[in-house]
Formats: structure tokens, sequence, C-alpha cells
């Protein structure tokens, strides 16, 4: 494979997979309430699609490789917290995040909330997602589920996304200061919200992950940003924790962590590279997002 289209991969640009070669297999598709839902075989490499836009990809040869870079950011929060035991997923798409966490973090109780009880059909049936004692899938909407629930969470994870003629954009009922209120009265005295934005962290002018930024600041102490090397995803981690870190504090909490043996996940010492403490170049010029006032999807044209 050339480097041109492991960079394609690695992006998950995957309706050009084409352009190196590699041919098309349509293994599944459907129409849900919510999506066009296609799973594809690329090679060896199987890809999720709801409508126009590529959600997720494992390979069939490891069911751990393949997947997109930006989901490995979703074990930083270990670096804040190294005691989670309840995890909270939103959004379940491929899988990519269950499976990661079921092989890595066996030990910990994980939920995913799923509004669209298609997509965990396809993720059985076609990206090995299993449910087991400490992993559970949920048909509900991600919100109405903390809304009601009682539980507390060491860590919520937010991978939701929808589509429209712009692209793909995360539901504005996801995105807002209300939301996020909830959010935090949901996670433990240490508790992490792990976010999964695309957009840009060094763009100036008014976007997603500054409006996501400053709305998260109005509840959470501390706000902290990886953006993903091949691709436009940027998670952004917001702790209930008042005291801010630096990268070196976070890199002797690794080491620590490696140290005793407590971390299993071989990516780490490279993801941490990518954490920033400040706030995204274009925080300044960004809204915060409420109920009343949240036009993500308008905000896909100034990315």
């Amino acid at each position: 494979m050339t480097k041109r289209c492991r960079c394609i991969l690695m992006m998950g640009i995957a309706l050009t997979l084409a352009d190196c070669g590699i041919s098309q297999n349509t293994v599944f598709e459907t129409t849900s309430p919510y999506h066009h839902i296609r799973v594809a075989d690329y090679g060896r490499m199987r890809v999720l699609h709801f409508d126009n836009s590529t959600q997720s990809q494992i390979s069939l040869d490891d069911p751990l490789q393949g997947h997109f870079e930006y989901t490995e950011y979703f074990h930083m929060p270990w670096l804040w917290n190294d005691q989670i035991k309840t995890v909270l997923m939103i959004g379940l798409g491929g899988s990519s995040i269950q499976r990661a966490y079921q092989a890595y973090w066996p030990q910990v109780e994980t939920e995913t909330v799923e509004l669209d009880p298609k997509v965990v059909e396809v993720a059985r049936d076609y990206f090995q997602f299993q449910e087991t004692d400490t992993m559970k899938a949920i048909i509900s909407d991600g919100r109405m589920h903390l809304r009601r629930t009682r539980k507390k969470y060491d860590l919520i994870i937010l991978d939701a996304y929808t589509a429209n003629r712009y692209g793909s954009f995360i539901p504005y009922t996801l995105v807002t200061k209300e939301f996020f209120v909830l959010c935090h009265a949901r996670l433990s005295d240490k508790g992490v919200l792990a976010y999964n934005v695309i957009g840009s962290a060094s763009q100036k002018q008014e976007n997603i992950v500054g409006s996501i930024y400053r709305t998260l600041k109005t509840s959470f102490s501390q706000v902290y940003l990886f953006p993903a090397v091949g691709s436009r995803n940027v998670v952004v981690l917001a702790t209930k924790s008042p005291e801010p870190v630096t990268r070196p504090q976070l890199k002797q909490r690794l080491a620590q962590l490696v140290k005793t043996k407590a971390v299993t996940f071989p990516n780490f010492e490279t993801r941490l590279k990518r954490f920033l403490s400040g706030p995204p170049a274009s925080a300044a010029k960004s809204r915060v997002l409420t109920d009343d006032f949240a036009p993500v999807d308008g905000m896909l044209r100034t990315e």
C-alpha cells in the first residue's frame, strides 16, 4: 500500500479508497429512521458509512487495528483518574472505542447509549461488538438517558454524529450549556468528560471547537485539547478537578501507571504528545451554545 493510501485510511476518507486501487464490496446496506447505513469492505478494511459520511472502520485481520486515530485519545482520561470504574459512552458507530475498552480496561463497567437500534445490530453483526456483564448497549437518546439515570460515572465519552446536506455534525442537544450542566451532575468527583469534535484547534474565526470549549468552561474547571495528527478530529477533555495540569506532570503520571502495569494501552506516550492546555485559537470569537442557540449544522460552513 502506498504512503498516500495509508494516509487516506488514517483520515477515514474511505470513499476515495478506489483511488488507491482498492475495490469496494458492499456487504450490508439498509435505511433506518435516522441513517442510510452501509457496510463496505475495501480490501481487508471494513468501513461503516452513515449517509455520505464515514463513521468507523476496522481491520478484518485484527479487530484492535484499523480504527481512526482520534479514538485512541479516549484513553487519555486515565491520566486524570486512574481509578475509573464506570463509563458512559454516547454513540456506538462501529464500536471501535467499545472494543478497545473491552481489551485494555476489561474491569470497567461500560454503558453505551445509541439512539438507532439498527446501528447496534450492525455493530454486533459486522464490527465484532459484543455485550458482556461489563459492556452494555442501551437504545435511547443520550441526553434523555442522563436525565433519567441517577448513576454517577467516572468518565463520559461523547462520539455521536448525525448528518444533513452539509455533512456530519453533532446533534445540538449534546453541545449546549444545559447539557454540560447535566453531564457535570452525573460525573463523580474525579470525573472526566471526553468529546470528539470535528473541526480545527488552530483556526482563528468562530468554529465548533471554540464554541464547545467555551461552553464546557461554563461548567467544568479545566478543559484540554488533543488534536489528532491525521484528521480534523479534536478530542476535548473536561475535568471536574480545579487543578490545572501540564504535559510534564501527565508524563510523570503515565510513567507511574506503566511502572505499576496499570496501563496496557500501547500508544499512550505517542498520543500524549498532542496535549494542549490552552484554549483553541477560535475561543475568543466563538459563542457559548445554549438550548435556545446552538447552530452546530451551520458551523460546518465556517470550517
